[in-house]
């Protein structure tokens, strides 16, 4: 399973491209909104989702027929960005689950910064 291929058709909202990785039965778990997809369910939610993004993945471990993969999401035009880690699990080189986490970019709380604690992770902005 190419996972590259799979976000970058997530990303660029491509339905077509979408529907050939996932096996069926698969679904897909948004838990931070308590929401679970059938595949066409996600590829209508993904691809209708409002704007145009983009994003990198920065991280994937893989465990068995599970890869976790931590990626950046953006806005095209940058005016917004989160986090996500998604769980993947991949049997026959076909999704038949995904349970996806995420989170909002910004900056640190107010009471964090004024306590002096923490240091940025990078140079720039989450």
């Amino acid at each position: 399973m190419d996972l590259n291929a799979f976000f970058r058709a997530v990303w660029d909202q491509d339905a077509a491209a979408l529907a050939g990785f996932f096996a069926p039965g698969a679904y897909v778990n948004w838990h931070c909104t308590n929401e679970r997809f059938t595949v066409g369910e996600f590829i209508q939610a993904n691809c209708e989702y409002p704007g145009r993004w983009d994003g990198e993945i920065q991280r994937v471990e893989t465990l068995g027929d599970l890869s976790i993969v931590a990626a950046r999401v953006f806005a095209r035009d940058r005016s917004c960005s989160f986090h996500a880690v998604s769980f993947i699990r991949v049997r026959e080189g076909k999704i038949v689950s995904i349970d996806e986490y995420w989170g909002d970019d910004g900056p640190a709380p107010q009471w964090r910064l004024d306590k002096g604690i923490g240091t940025p992770i990078t140079g720039k902005g989450a």
